[in-house]
């Protein structure tokens, strides 16, 4: 296995703890928010889920397979990531079109509830563009 075949497995073990994150008594505040910062539906289940599922795949197919879920993973989440910065939304849950935009904003709020999808999309980016090598 290679090393890129081992971070896409990483990916499936960090996404599916994700998609658990609703269901752990304790880690949800009144609102409905993990960690008191962002609140995950259902659509954010299925798609940590099927981003899981994908990663896992990738890992068991191939090198090749790994690389290239990284990188489109890595481009999606990290385009995801900057544009709640000016909507409040990202696309791949859809929240932008159920929610109205709230605007641009820089708050502690906004950043802590954008970085996870920056943090794992740039990380995907730099290891399918970096670390591509058998």
């Amino acid at each position: 296995m290679t090393i890129l075949q081992k971070i896409a497995l990483g990916y499936f073990v960090v996404l599916m703890g994700a998609a658990s994150l609703n269901y752990i008594p304790g880690l949800t505040d009144e609102q409905g928010r993990a960690f008191g910062i962002f609140a995950l539906d259902i659509f954010d289940d299925a798609l940590h889920v099927a981003s899981a599922l994908w990663a896992l795949v990738a890992a068991l197919v191939s090198h090749r397979a790994a690389r290239t879920f990284l990188l489109i993973f890595g481009a999606l989440y990290l385009g995801d990531g900057v544009f709640g910065f000016f909507t409040g939304y990202g696309y791949l849950d859809l929240g932008i079109f159920t929610n109205a935009s709230e605007g641009l904003s820089f708050t502690l709020f906004r950043v802590l509830a954008n970085l996870p999808h920056i943090l794992l999309g740039a990380v995907a980016l730099w290891a399918g563009l970096k670390l591509d090598r058998r």
